[in-house]
Formats: structure tokens, sequence, C-alpha cells
């Protein structure tokens, strides 16, 4: 059979660079909209949600779909805060590739750092996009510097422009132009590729000429493989370059790969729930189809489940097609136990999607009248399924929830999505930063749990400290004659659980677990035993082991007009900053480093009155550090303390 031709396109970017805005004109321009919407009169066709009409930013990533010279291209608009960007790197796993906004006006932000490590940590292609140069202060010289000394050397200008600022009203290729900027952006491209490509660098150390036809071919060749990356202009806001940006993205990016023919493979990248069907799964399909009524194993979830319906996506708007192609991606409906990311077929070859942030803020949920708690809970865990990162936490004996999440803006977004959605109005408590705990030292754990009958279960740990980032190591080193292999199987299921709350009821990290004794009995032993006593083995020996509390650390960049330098290097010495030398430059005062965020919450705010809002205060979380012995930070303790074993015993049997 003829297999459609797909490419699927995220489209990335800091916040406010124009992201929506550019792909609202794509839109446009292949005929899907009959005229373009605006993000800040609330009518982008791709921000769909109550929310983001009235904030005028996206939040959810949208999937919708055009057709551009003969080739279907599934476009991904993705939100450009860093709030939300759990939603960004759940589309990058099903990308074949990437158009990265940059604004003209403010190079390249903090953000698109972050992004941009994702994209080769992944080896994505790239099309860099250069949006607003039709604004005034507009340098273009200046953005490619920043792009090739931040994000990577191998970037290729293939545009010129007939002026920058607001008398920009066309681009022009460099290839077939024949002026001296064209000319030199060409020897510009020749040079870049000649580092990947023998016989490029052997004409270019000679000094001969290759003729466009070769030098296109090569630099296609190299932007589909992801090793240089083709720099576009333009002002989406008037339209102007974004055609030319669509000619791009067919010619640099590849083909969505893989045959109908082979083995199913794909992957669950979005959840959400229809009000008639229920949970659907949108699906990137790399390999095989799926036809309605077929049974499509989810090896994720070790289960198979039975398609209902297919359909195509288009944000809101879908068509029932009833088939979905390796290539292509698709809602599927009938996946009741799917989550993000899980991997349905053979599940070879599935990229892992690449965090770009973690949670690092907890608040409390408390809804407006008390007899909307179980409603709230269920919201929020339906919430939950469509964004991971949540961690919903329901603490029924206390009445409290919990959730995790990046800062206050998705706060606000998530309080109007429970009032859009469900009806249900809530507030926050002060969010509270999440801190971890580590051994301090090497030692043992151990319990008997062989009291009240019947039961019985010994175990015995070494807890030792791990270089930090590593995250948690289990092994055993027992007979299967002493610990049968399923109870050996039930204690390592059970060590993360009993990991979530440390001696001061943080989640602990960084640690090397290994079970060195165990005993069941022929007679007494129950498989729930080890559920039992796995935790009291557990704290004991971190009890044994003491802990080391870590806070999270990012790193900044703070620039401030030169006459507040002074004041700003005293307030981030008195939040324990760390910085470099400062860089003083055109008026303006420079420094970066790195600071704890519990010392820096409200930081921003403070700096924008301090400079009357002439400060950029850029932000990222950079890694987990010990705390200094001054700070102690312990959180309320969800359940009984397993170091507490008569109570505990009793309050795990349901017998307090």
């Amino acid at each position: 059979m003829t297999q459609p031709v797909f490419r699927n396109i995220g489209i990335v970017a800091h916040v406010d660079a124009g992201k929506t805005t550019t792909t609202e004109h794509m839109l446009y321009l292949s005929g899907r909209l009959k005229a373009v919407g605006r993000v800040d009169e609330g009518t982008a066709y791709t921000d769909y949600l109550a929310v983001e009409r009235s904030r005028g930013i996206s939040v959810r990533a949208a999937v919708t779909r055009l057709t551009w010279q003969e080739s279907t291209i599934n476009l991904i608009d993705t939100p450009g805060h860093i709030d939300f960007s759990a939603e960004v790197e759940r589309a990058l796993s099903v990308l074949d590739g990437v158009i990265l906004v940059v604004s003209a006006v403010d190079g390249v932000q903090a953000h698109t750092e972050t992004l941009w490590h994702a994209l080769r940590a992944m080896s994505i292609p790239t099309v860099i996009y250069v949006n607003k140069v039709d604004r005034l202060g507009v340098n273009l010289r200046a953005v490619i510097e920043q792009l090739r000394t931040i994000l990577h050397p191998a970037m290729v200008p293939i545009q010129t422009v007939d002026a920058e600022g607001p008398d920009f009203t066309e681009v022009q290729s460099i290839f077939g132009a024949h002026t001296g900027d064209s000319d030199a952006l060409i020897d510009g491209c020749h040079a870049i590729l000649a580092e990947n490509d023998g016989q490029l660098l052997a004409a270019y150390v000679e000094e001969r000429p290759i003729d466009e036809a070769t030098l296109i071919a090569k630099l296609v060749q190299q932007a589909q493989l992801g090793a240089v990356f083709p720099v576009l202009f333009g002002a989406s806001l008037k339209g102007i370059g974004v055609s030319e940006l669509l000619d791009a993205v067919v010619t640099y990016v590849p083909r969505a790969g893989g045959s109908v023919d082979d083995p199913l493979r794909g992957v669950v990248f979005k959840v959400e729930r229809d009000a008639s069907f229920g949970r659907v799964a949108y699906v990137r399909l790399f390999a095989g189809s799926i036809r309605n009524r077929d049974e499509v194993a989810n090896q994720t979830r070790s289960v198979a489940e039975k398609v209902n319906l297919i359909r195509q996506i288009d944000v809101q708007t879908y068509h029932d097609t009833g088939v979905l192609f390796a290539g292509d991606v698709g809602a599927v409906y009938g996946f009741n136990q799917a989550r993000i990311g899980d991997v349905i077929g053979t599940g070879e070859k599935v990229l892992p999607a690449k965090h770009l942030s973690i949670p690092l803020l907890t608040v409390q949920v408390l809804p407006e009248k008390d007899e909307d708690y179980i409603a709230l809970v269920e919201a929020l865990q339906e919430l939950n399924i469509e964004d991971p990162a949540l961690e919903v936490n329901w603490m029924k004996d206390e009445q409290e929830l919990h959730i995790k999440v990046m800062g206050t803006i998705q706060l606000e977004v998530l309080e109007g999505l429970l009032v859009e959605r469900f009806g249900l109005h809530v507030s926050f408590s002060q969010p509270s930063v999440i801190y971890k705990e580590t051994p301090k030292q090497k030692a043992e754990g151990y319990v008997a749990y062989t009291m009240p009958k019947p039961c019985w279960a010994i175990l015995r740990f070494v807890i030792e400290p791990a270089p930090r980032g590593s995250g948690v190591t289990y092994s055993a080193n027992v007979r299967t004659e002493d610990l049968l292999q399923r109870y050996q199987n039930e204690v390592e299921r059970r060590v993360p659980e009993a990991l979530q709350q440390g001696l001061y009821g943080w989640e602990v990290t960084d640690l090397n677990i290994t079970l060195v004794e165990g005993q069941h009995h022929v007679w007494h032993t129950h498989p729930l035993d080890f559920v039992v006593a796995t935790p009291m083995g557990i704290m004991n020996g971190l009890r044994s082991a003491g802990t080391q509390l870590l806070e999270p650390v990012l790193s900044f960049k703070l620039s401030v007009p030169e006459e507040y330098g002074g004041r700003v290097l005293s307030q981030l010495s008195r939040m324990r900053g760390e910085f470099g030398n400062p860089v003083a430059a055109r008026g303006r005062f420079t420094v970066e480093g790195t600071i704890p965020l519990a010392t820096s919450l409200n930081y921003p705010v403070e700096l924008g009155i301090l400079t009357g809002g002439r400060a950029i205060f850029w932000t990222n979380f950079l890694e987990y550090r010990e705390c200094p012995p001054e700070v102690h930070a312990e959180r309320k303790r969800r359940g009984v303390n397993p170091l507490d074993t008569a109570k505990y015993i009793l309050w795990v049997r349901n017998a307090l």
C-alpha cells in the first residue's frame, strides 16, 4: 500500500517569543484557518482552554494538522512558560523535528537554553526561527552570535532580510541571490558544513567553489541528522517569513520513519478525558498500524485493551478515521488503563522523554466547602493522569490534599481549570520548597516482624550514601532458600514506598540499598508481612545512618542597571548566593551564579520593586545540594512512623 508522508513537528520557545502566533499563521497559510487568531485577543486557535484565552498563554500542548507541499504535518504547539515544562517534555519523544522560536528582541533566554539542551540530548533535528525582526532595537548579527556562543556553533543562516526593525518587509534565500551578503553567508555555510564532510573540507581548504545544488544537498543531509541548524527570520504577527519557514520544515526535517508492515510500536504522549467516551490516549505510532476493534498490547501495564474508536486530532476538532498508520499521531479511545509514557506494541526504539525540570514546590489545596473534599480529590486525580508531575497526595486521616507544582503561574491556571471543568472553587496554601534527604553514612537496618502471630518476616538491609543526583539503587544478596523469590520481589516493590518519608518527612534519595539477610517461616509467613516489615527495616537503617537535608539550587543570570549593582550583590550574598565576577557593559550590570530556591522565592518581585521593573532575572533548576547546618526543614509525616513499631503494626493492620 502507498504510505502517507507524515512529519511530526513541535514548536517550542521561551514565553512571549511568538510561538503561538507563528502557529496561527502556519495554519492560515496552509488553508486550515480562514482568519488568523491573536493571542492577546484570546482568539488563537490552539489556545482552546478558557484559562488560555483569558491569560493569553499556552497551558497545554495542542496538536493540530496541516498540509504543505503534499506532506501532512502534525504540529504540536507547546507552552512557553517554564511552569508548564512537563507538557513540552512529553511531546519531545514523539517528534521528527522542532521549530525553536527565538525573539529577535530578547535573543537567547533562560528557557531557550533549557529547551535546547533537551533537544540535543534527544538528537532532534531543529530549525531556528528568529521572530519579531520588525521590532525596534533589533540586531540580528548579535542574535546569531548569541545562538552560536550559547547554543551551538553550527548555526547556519539561510536567509537575508531587507531591513531590521519597522522597515522589515521580506526575507530572501541566500541561494540564488548572489549579493554581497548572501555570498558571505554561503561561504559561512560551506565552512560549517565542511566540519562534518571531507569533500567539502578539501574544497574549502583549497578555496575551490562548490556548486549551490551540492551545498544545498549537504545542508539538507546534515540538518536532517541534527548536525547543523538552519536559521530563518520573520515577523509572524505580520505573516512575514512564515511560508518560507514551512518550506524549510518540509526540506530540513526528515519525514516520519517506520513501515505499516512492521510490528506495532508506539507511545502514549498525552492523556485527556472525553465527556462522552472517557479516557483518550494520544498515540504516536513508530511502526505498524491500529484499526478500530484491534486488541493492542500495552507493554508498560502488561495488559491488552481493545480499540473502540480512532480519531484524527485537530485541537478540539476530531475526525473519525478508524485507522492509525506508522508515522502518524492520533486519538485512541478504549485504552482505559493507559498513562503518559506507556509503550504499546513491541516497545523497541521508543525514546524516553527528556526531563526539562522537576516540581520544586508543594502546596496544600483547600476546597471552598469542606463537603467538596471528595469531589476535589477525584478532580485532581483526573488532572494527575493528564499531568503526572502533580503527584496528588490525599492524606485521608488528616483531611489534607497536597500537590507538587513548578510555580505560582501554574497554581493560577490550576485554579481556573478546577472551576472551568469541575465547578470547584479552591484556594492554596503558601508554596513551600520540596527538600530531600540522603544518608549521612553507611549503616544497617534490621527488622524481625514475628509478633503478633500469624506473621514472620526478618530483613537486614545495608544502606550506603551514593553520589549526588544518582537516585536509588536496590539489590538483593539473599539465598532463595532463606527467603523465597516471591518474598524478595515483594520487598523490592516496597522499597520506593518506604523511601517516600525519611527522618524529617521528605523523600530519601541518593543511596544504595542492599538486602543482605532475609528469612521467612514455612507456616507463619504471608506476602503482606513484607509490606509491613520493609518500611520498618529501612527506617531503622536511616535512623542508624542519620540523614542530611538536601535543598534545590537554581542557576541564575541577573541583569540590572549599573547603579543597582552593589545592592544586588549584597542581596545575593544574604540569600546564600554564589556568583562569579560581575560584568558591566553598556549601562548594565550582569552576574551569574547559583542560589537556593528557599531563599529566593520572592526575589523576582523584590528585584522588580527595587529597579522599577528594569531588572532581568533568569533561573533554571540546577541540582539538589546539602543544606547548611542552620537550615532545618521538617515536614508533617503522613500516617504512623514505622519507627514506632507497635503503633505502626496496628495502623497497617487497620487495628487502630
